[in-house]
């Protein structure tokens, strides 16, 4: 049994492999947080909170005469509002009388075997792994405010889920302003942050910083997950590692606007929550409703690797679906970076014809496609195809696709639209735009309003057509502007807080009903690149776009810091040409190849404008990744540099599951003249076995973990270098 309940103390005891998890109702009905970490065994943990006089910290009416007990030093499962907890709470609302106050106590809990589901949202979902739901109910008797607390333990994955249901228990109706789906305590320990953020082509800038006295807030308030501030937090001890050390993971499964707030207090003890934004979000709750919050995936792990792999697993066996969950990805090209809108027929065709003797397996033709789409002013939300580009239609161009033994895929940004289109002709109501102003514009586009249903039909209705016409089998789904004057023209004013989250809700029910309708399209998320790498996209794409920085040096540390919590299987990479279209950068044509090797793969540039040398150099690396294409999509990931620490060179290693093979790959990002040589140790081998290195040489896995490999000196424009470490006894 994963969850226990001991009467007789009134405690919750969740276990994983190797974590516990404890929770205490105390005499009071409040929900205490015990403890989170290592495996700590059976006891009662409630001993280690000492009571004392904490000064100007009030005390609950019931405890007014003892000063030792107060709501804004105690550890909880999920804050009060409002009563006498000062730090930063999981919700707040108010009532129909004007109060914001609530106290919430415990009620009933239930235990069931099996993983729980949120209605109209992703989660984890149990899969082959065993699980269990602990769901305990809160109420606060005077507001009649009811908090569901659902817990999800995967034991077997050292993953625990969390999430809240807000109800209204009352008769009158309830605003409900931020509702929270975790609030975790740490009261004790020394700790950092590290947190991923950046901007649009250089997305998930992993950042280390010490918590300092005050509220951390991580947060995007664009209408999606965002370019600047990922969903995902890490906090460990300020000695840990990538080995060894005590690491907290906090993963939002949500694609639209989040907030993480993370409070050092008075006290010394970290309160982290997590959940939708609250800034512009106003729920109604009608008596008898409910509010359901988005997932987070908790972990706790020895170790920064150890909590990336956790992670890697839960999104690679529990979280992408369908058949590309496992499966190997077709090596693809897409000719956004060499036509740009520019594109017609003949030239699409050419590409192709190389591209298929080159041994590519799938040609996307990205945006421009359609009727008056010369360049970003116009064409968006018609979604007809060009007869001037494609005279043959877009099925005579898939039908010579596919004739040259090419799978055909096609780009489409469905939730935006132009002001020169017909569809916005037809329905300006349906963008998001605020009365009486003009509108705020971004790449000369406005978003659809997704949370009107006639919307969400017309969107299903256009991209199932196309699917259903044409033998289409991978979609590119942009999304290339954040939400800004975001106002329903079909919803009443004082609902209009509930905007961005009924968008997000109509745009998983939209993903849900596409990708049940065509199980063997392959769909690959995108937003201006890796505006939406999230867990909730992945629940319905197995691939994102990583970013719209194909340059290989800049795409190193996008990678890395995407490696934390997300697997090599749902990043997007491709090989571009040099200059570089972002940063004019020159870089090897190896060593782009190594760098997108660490992704899905493939290429996004002009075959025709290649010369025959570079032509036989890609059709080498398309034979090498097809070979190594089950060990870096499976296999185990292990960042053996640190990009905070300015090396000059960066280094990643894959090892296959069962230790038989290995990949490390190394870049140089800044060649140093008379450096010292480059000297790495590898991980993840097996120590006992022996292993050929590069068909060089043989060597033991412990010699090469503990004494490590020297690479010769690697000199020139950014020099990489692949070593093939294969068992052979």
């Amino acid at each position: 049994m994963s969850i226990r309940y001991i009467e007789k103390i009134k405690q919750f005891v969740l276990e994983t492999r190797s974590t516990s998890y404890q929770m205490k109702i105390d005499e009071l009905g409040y929900l205490h947080h015990l403890y989170y970490g290592p495996k700590a065994g059976r006891r009662d943990l409630s001993y280690q909170y000492r009571t004392y006089d904490h000064g100007f910290s009030g005390n609950p009416y019931d405890m007014r005469h003892d000063r030792a007990f107060s709501l804004d030093s105690t550890p909880q499962e999920y804050t009060s509002f409002g009563v006498g907890d000062f730090r930063v709470t999981s919700i707040r609302a108010s009532c129909s009388d004007g109060s914001r106050c609530a106290e919430f106590r415990y009620e009933s809990h239930e235990i069931h075997d099996g993983k729980y589901a949120i209605p109209g949202l992703p989660s984890v979902y149990e899969g082959d792994d065993s699980a269990q739901t602990l769901i305990v109910t809160l109420l606060d008797t005077a507001a009649n405010i009811r908090v569901r607390l659902y817990y999800g333990v995967l034991d077997e994955l050292d993953v625990i889920t969390r999430t809240a249901e807000i109800i209204n228990a009352g008769s009158e109706i309830v605003w409900l302003r931020k509702a929270c789906s975790v609030c975790l305590e740490l009261p004790f320990g020394k700790w950092d942050m590290i947190h991923f953020h950046g901007r649009h082509c250089m997305e998930r800038q992993a950042e280390r910083v010490p918590l300092f006295h005050g509220i951390h807030t991580l947060s995007s308030g664009r209408g999606m997950s965002s370019h600047q501030h990922n969903p995902f937090v890490i906090l460990c001890d300020h000695t840990a590692t990538e080995d060894s050390g005590i690491c907290y993971g906090m993963m939002l499964m949500y694609s639209g606007n989040h907030k993480t707030e993370i409070e050092l207090d008075q006290f010394d003890s970290v309160r982290a929550v997590m959940g939708v934004s609250d800034d512009r979000f106003r729920w109604e709750l009608s008596p008898g409703t409910s509010f359901h919050a988005p997932e987070v995936i908790l972990t706790c792990a020895d170790g920064l690797t150890q909590l990336s792999h956790r992670y890697h697993r839960v999104i690679r066996y529990n979280v992408c679906r369908g058949k590309y969950q496992l499966s190997e990805r077709p090596v693809l090209v897409n000719n956004w970076e060499a036509t740009y809108f520019d594109l017609n027929e003949n030239k699409l065709v050419e590409m192709a014809g190389i591209a298929a003797e080159l041994g590519i397996e799938l040609f996307v033709m990205d945006d421009g496609w359609f009727k008056n789409r010369k360049d970003d002013n116009a064409g968006l939300g018609d979604w007809i195809p060009d007869s001037e580009k494609l005279p043959n239609g877009l099925d005579g161009l898939i039908a010579k696709v596919n004739d040259l033994g090419l799978k055909f895929g096609l780009w489409i940004e469905p939730e935006m639209v132009n002001e020169d289109s017909d569809l916005y002709r037809a329905h300006p109501d349906w963008a998001l735009t605020a009365p009486n102003r003009l509108p705020m514009m971004s790449r000369n586009q406005l978003a659809l309003d997704l949370s009107r249903e006639e919307v969400h039909e017309y969107l299903y209705t256009v991209i199932s057509g196309l699917l259903n016409k044409y033998h289409i089998e991978y979609i590119k789904w942009d999304f290339n502007r954040s939400l800004s004057d975001v106002y329903s023209h079909s919803t009443p004013s004082a609902r209009q807080g509930e905007v961005t989250h009924r968008y997000y809700l109509s745009l998983y029910r939209l993903y849900e009903r596409l990708t049940s309708a065509f199980p063997d399209v392959l769909f690959e998320g995108c937003a201006g690149g890796g505006g939406r790498f999230d867990a909730g996209m992945l629940y319905y794409n197995p691939q994102i776009w990583c970013s719209d920085n194909t340059d290989a040096i800049a795409r190193l540390f996008i990678q890395y810091g995407t490696s934390f919590g997300y697997p090599v299987s749902a990043v997007g990479a491709h090989v571009s040409a040099v200059p570089n279209h972002q940063t004019g950068r020159v870089t090897p044509l190896s060593t782009r190849g190594t760098v997108a090797m660490s992704g899905t793969f493939g290429y996004e540039l002009d075959l025709t404008k290649l010369s025959g040398d570079e032509l036989a150099e890609i059709k080498e690396q398309i034979v090498r990744f097809k070979e190594l294409q089950p060990l870096i999509q499976n296999g185990q990931y292990y960042r053996l540099s640190n990009s905070a620490d300015h090396s000059h060179y960066v280094a990643w290693q894959f090892v296959s599951p069962d230790k038989y093979r290995s990949l490390l790959n190394i870049v140089v990002t800044n060649p140093l003249a008379n450096s010292a040589p480059i000297h790495i140790r590898l991980k993840g081998l097996d120590s006992e076995a022996v292993y050929s290195v590069n068909g060089e040489f043989e060597c033991d896995g412990a010699a090469l973990m503990n004494a490590g490999y020297t690479f010769e000196q690697l000199t020139g424009d950014y020099p990489s270098r692949q070593l093939d470490i294969i068992r052979i006894r």
